[in-house]
């Protein structure tokens, strides 16, 4: 069946069904704003990310506010895409990496999360009809966990695809049946298949509910196969060379500093090919971008609508003199673009205040009306943000940063050096990932501090520490220069965190003048409660 004659019956059971609500209950919901959240997959911020995105700065950007300090509760897929649709952090979620014995949309995610995401609030307790389009979790759809048939609760129209991203070849699950997709770029190519469905909700929706959509696009993630029109863009674009890009981790832990310096020239060529190729599957998303916002102006709704534009997590291409990944504490892989525009939000405004992944789905549910104290949420609403209410309300100066390491007890047998646990490695022996690049970090920003802190569940228990006023490149550890007392106090607040939940993760930082140093609290071993992560899901 057709993505239309989807749509078509869809509409005309919605009609049905909308009929039956009283008249003041439809009053009464048609009057809060519709939502259309657009995730992107690894588009970084630090790196150049944003620049190809012309049509998408001018319609969203230009049109409402830019946070220039968002970031990620990890810096990976699957975990990360779990803090958005729950607001939760993953010590709380226990999404800890992007296979389903990570809990990546396994039957436990199912039972335990799902009903309580956002999009399942939204529809049962605000009215909104909802509408999901592109990647959802990295395993979503394998047999193990139910396979396409399975549609979380919370949506009424469906079309997701079936595991990691792709641009041919691929299976969607629309609303629970499988539809194959092949290698025909008019009828195939996933970006431009998100937005024709998009448009068609839009057109075939009820005028009755306020709606939410999510279109989760796959670029720019791998494989980066560009739209036929876009293979020839941007030729000459080479990886940024800042100052980070192909030096010597020698002051950091010890994945990043077992990276080769100089990179082989291999490398080098390569990563300047899949930035370019990066860039290229973004100008696909900036036309969806302009058609979505195209079709809500056409349809009288662009003014009653918010729009929210980011992406699940950065990306690196030689910082370090690592080639391409995420993974890493660092500003390129956890800091994120987020755009928004809306009703009540002036337009050309830029904010530097700290927020994160977690603060989507309460934003979301507070436009909706409904508030996060009524949910198990780690983040905050910053709709008082958006309105140009932030002197109003005490916003926090820190976040938690969490990530558990991937790789396996057996030595890689191209780099049997390297030793058992390294995964995700290049030909020269360049590892991005490892059982043991296990770390969790407070990331604040405040008029006083813009630090990172983290401290790796490792044998070296090794901590870095980077003072981003001073070095925005993160190419000092400071961790054995810095004030004793502004390391025990940063380590508190981590383990605050770590064991934090719902209201307890928005309580004052070390950088508040609420907050409460009590050195009694401190811990002699570091390991045992990041680990924790993976302990949940034994």
């Amino acid at each position: 069946m057709s993505l239309y004659r989807h749509f078509r019956l869809l509409h005309c059971t919605l009609i049905c069904v909308t009929l039956l609500f009283s008249s003041t209950v439809v009053l009464a919901k048609s009057r809060r704003p519709n939502i259309v959240l657009i995730l992107t997959d690894d588009l970084d911020f630090a790196i150049g990310g944003m620049i190809p995105l012309n049509k998408l700065k001018k319609l969203i950007g230009d049109a409402g506010i830019s946070f220039t300090n968002a970031f990620v509760a990890s810096p990976l897929c699957c975990p990360s895409r779990a803090s958005i649709l729950t607001g939760k952090y993953p010590h709380n979620h226990h999404v800890i990496n992007n296979t389903l014995e990570g809990n990546c949309s396994s039957r436990a995610w199912q039972k335990t999360q799902e009903p309580t995401a956002f999009p399942a609030l939204l529809q049962k307790y605000a009215g909104y009809q909802t509408f999901f389009a592109g990647k959802y979790l990295n395993e979503y759809g394998t047999a193990e966990a139910g396979g396409v048939e399975h549609v979380p609760p919370g949506w009424d129209y469906w079309f997701a695809l079936e595991k990691n991203s792709k641009y041919y070849n691929y299976t969607l699950s629309v609303n629970g049946r499988p539809q194959k997709h092949g290698n025909n770029y008019s009828e195939d190519y996933l970006t431009d298949v998100l937005a024709n469905a998009s448009l068609e909700f839009l057109q075939y929706k009820s005028n009755y509910r306020p709606f939410f959509m999510m279109i989760s696009t796959p670029a720019p993630h791998s494989p980066w196969t560009a739209a036929p029109q876009y293979e020839s863009s941007f030729p000459n674009v080479k990886a940024p060379r800042d100052p980070n890009f192909n030096v010597h981790g020698k002051d950091k832990h010890w994945l990043i500093r077992q990276a080769k310096t100089p990179m082989t020239n291999s490398s080098l060529q390569f990563l300047d090919e899949a930035f370019r190729k990066r860039w290229q599957t973004l100008l696909s998303v900036d036309d969806l971008v302009e058609k979505v916002v195209k079709k809500l102006e056409m349809h009288g709704d662009l003014s009653s609508t918010y729009i929210i534009f980011t992406s699940d997590n950065g990306y690196h291409t030689g910082q370090f003199s690592l080639p391409v990944d995420k993974r890493q504490l660092y500003e390129f892989d956890i800091r994120v673009p987020l755009l928004v525009r809306g009703p009540n939000i002036k337009p050309n405004q830029t904010c530097q205040i700290l927020v994160a992944n977690v603060d989507l789905g309460p934003t979301i549910l507070d436009i909706a009306g409904y508030s996060v104290n009524q949910t198990q949420m780690d983040g905050m609403s910053f709709l008082p943000l958006l309105n140009g209410q932030g002197q109003n309300i005490t916003w926090r100066t820190d976040i938690l940063v969490e990530y558990e390491g991937e790789g396996s007890n057996v030595s890689d047998p191209a780099c049997p050096l390297l030793g058992p646990g390294v995964s995700e490695c290049f030909p020269d022996c360049v590892c991005e990932d490892s059982y043991n690049n296990t770390y969790a970090c407070v990331r604040t920003l405040s008029p006083s501090a813009n630090l990172q802190y983290c401290e790796f569940d490792d044998n070296e228990v090794f901590v870095e520490v980077y003072n981003l006023t001073a070095d925005p490149f993160e190419l000092t550890n400071i961790a054995k220069s810095i004030d004793q007392e502004v390391l025990e106090k940063m380590n508190h607040r981590l383990m605050m965190l770590q064991s934090c939940s719902g209201a307890s993760c928005r309580t004052p930082g070390v950088y508040d003048s609420g907050y409460k140093f009590d050195p009694r609290l401190m811990f002699s071993s570091h390991g045992p409660r990041i680990s924790r992560l993976r302990q949940t899901l034994k």
